[in-house]
């Protein structure tokens, strides 16, 4: 349960988000836990993963061992049993400090073991999920395919059942943690003339037979993570590794893509919040015209918009984390989150640039690296086209359209 000590609040000396008084003594426990071990184990080696795009084993490591890679997993299988929220706050700070590291763990919680928190059976939480708690063994999560990556019910990917057996061939693309990761949820095709309804969703160990890896993709941001193709070539997977019942594979990813956007929400966050701070700390010691140029009016209001898109982006995010603890709808909220968080992120990266100058252009500085780094936001797990259609899918159904 994450070693937080109420002794913890007590050292907290720092300033923190604004809005986190109103929360729960073990919210802000573990607001401060996750803050400290960015400052300590990930603020100082943040460029230095990204410029030699290095995977941090070792802080992976340290973050299973304070439960940061199965927060909302019970406790019984090994998880912190925590909250929605709790998770959101996490992600938040682990990406405040490198946002590589914080995609891991997002993956690692929302996209692998969720989906196997909610659907799987006894038998396959006990294999997929427990070993999967502590940072010595990461999943991953294949849905999208070269050609179908923001219509994920089109998947050409096959598995064809034979005996005891499915088989299964296709290529997977875009996987976080590819190299990494031991477990794979894959999405494939059961039963072509269903459709969406005939995709299925499977349990596959890594390494395993037919299962082969593409190249590391080459990225703008995010170096930290590798991204790669799954390659699968009569690839045996046994019919007890099905997540859940054949052809529920769509509605399992889009539940997993709901959960999912939430994490991604609280990583863009992470990178806004490095933005500004890296604005704020510069603008307060860069002089000009014989003062700081904080004082300066027009800096003062790039600033206050900033915080104003952070912070309200940042209540979007706790409100669909809160919505999902509830257990009620939370779909057209996540991707409310999603999308203002992740724009939030892009504009608050681009105007720490402005701020800094010739300084944001040069990687001496980390604002060019918060700046590719927040792209990313508004394209994984849905594109900021894509929150949209949800969005307004959603409220269209709320005024019977």
């Amino acid at each position: 349960m994450l070693g937080i000590s109420r002794s913890l609040l007590q050292l907290c000396g720092c300033r923190g988000i604004a809005s986190l008084s109103a929360l729960s003594e073990t919210h802000q426990m573990l607001h401060k836990t996750c803050r400290d071990f960015a400052e300590a184990e990930l603020k100082p080696i943040a460029a230095k993963i990204d410029r030699e795009h290095l995977f941090p084993k070792a802080q992976i490591k340290k973050m299973g061992e304070l439960g940061l890679l199965a927060m909302t997993v019970p406790e019984s299988l090994g998880g912190s049993g925590l909250d929605y929220l709790a998770y959101a706050i996490a992600m938040e700070e682990i990406s405040r400090g490198c946002a590589s590291t914080g995609v891991i763990m997002s993956v690692n919680n929302s996209l692998y073991l969720g989906p196997l928190d909610k659907f799987g059976n006894d038998e396959q939480k006990e294999k997929y999920i427990v070993p999967f708690t502590k940072g010595d063994r990461l999943g991953c999560f294949a849905l999208s395919e070269p050609g179908n990556g923001s219509d994920a019910g089109a998947a050409s990917t096959v598995a064809k059942l034979s005996g005891d057996h499915y088989v299964l061939n296709g290529t997977k693309s875009w996987i976080t943690n590819g190299y990494e990761a031991t477990g794979v949820v894959v999405f494939a095709t059961t039963d072509k003339s269903k459709k969406h309804k005939g995709i299925s969703a499977l349990l596959v160990d890594k390494p395993t037979e037919g299962l082969s890896l593409g190249k590391k993709e080459d990225k703008l941001g995010i170096r930290g993570s590798s991204t790669c193709s799954l390659i699968f070539e009569d690839c045996p997977v046994t019919a007890e590794n099905i997540l859940g019942e054949p052809g529920m594979g769509f509605k399992i990813a889009m539940m997993s893509l709901d959960a999912g956007r939430i994490g991604i929400a609280s990583q863009a966050l992470g990178i806004a919040q490095a933005a500004l701070d890296c604005a704020v700390e510069y603008a307060s010691k860069r002089t000009a015209f014989g003062n700081a140029i904080i004082k300066l009016q027009a800096i003062q209001a790039k600033i206050a918009d900033m915080a104003s898109k952070l912070e309200s982006s940042r209540l979007l995010t706790w409100r669909a984390a809160y919505l999902k603890d509830q257990g009620k709808p939370f779909t057209k909220e996540a991707a409310m989150a999603k999308l203002a968080a992740s724009e939030a992120a892009t504009f608050c990266a681009h105007q720490s640039i402005q701020i800094l100058g010739g300084m944001g252009y040069v990687t001496d500085m980390p604002a060019e690296r918060h700046y590719r780094d927040a792209r990313i936001t508004e394209i994984y797990e849905g594109t900021s086209e894509i929150q949209r259609l949800v969005i307004a899918g959603n409220i269209m159904k709320e005024y019977s359209v």
